[in-house]
């Protein structure tokens, strides 16, 4: 038996509110957008003062989260194109910017093998500055949560562990 969408989801922007800022959707006509995730971390390292710094890294994400009762390929390359063209222009690269990953998350009660295949295949990747400015990455995934699986990219693989922790998380709660 497979997971209610509408639990599920809520379980899952809890389980990012712990790292995340969270921007609900507005309710929009033509996506079926539930909300964005937005993600900043700086690391730095001084010697002696803050006024001689050693190093800083910049490392950032955006994650959007899509829920439908189902996703056909174009309605999945509609969201991914969408989370793209949005999150990018928000990449600030300088040289202590290291990546700004751009996750793509499908929730659908069932999904199709087309459907995951292209998900499975879609691929972003781009560097500032012969990647001296740092870089940007897609990681998407395709929940199924009729069968509880979840097909990624090859950027994305952390997902699939991610995802299993939540499912189990689920199963426990309705015990």
């Amino acid at each position: 038996m497979g997971i209610e969408r509408e639990k599920f989801l809520e379980t899952l922007a809890d389980s990012f509110s712990a790292y995340y800022d969270l921007h609900m959707a507005q309710a929009e006509d033509r996506l079926p957008l539930a909300f964005r995730a937005d993600y900043y971390s700086r690391a730095e390292r001084y010697w002696l003062s803050k006024n001689i710094p050693i190093w800083g890294n910049e490392t950032n994400e955006f994650a959007y989260v899509f829920s439908a009762p189902a996703f056909d390929t174009e309605l999945a390359r509609q969201c991914i194109d969408f989370a793209l063209d949005e999150a990018l222009p928000m990449v600030k690269p300088h040289r202590e910017h290291q990546y700004t990953n751009v996750k793509v998350i499908l929730l659908a009660d069932s999904v199709d093998g087309e459907t995951a295949k292209y998900v499975k295949k879609r691929s972003f990747s781009k560097n500032y500055k012969f990647s001296l400015y740092g870089f940007s990455t897609l990681k998407s995934a395709i929940v199924d949560l009729g069968n509880k699986k979840t097909v990624t990219n090859s950027a994305g693989n952390e997902l699939v562990g991610y995802f299993s922790k939540l499912f189990a998380a689920e199963e426990r709660s309705k015990l």
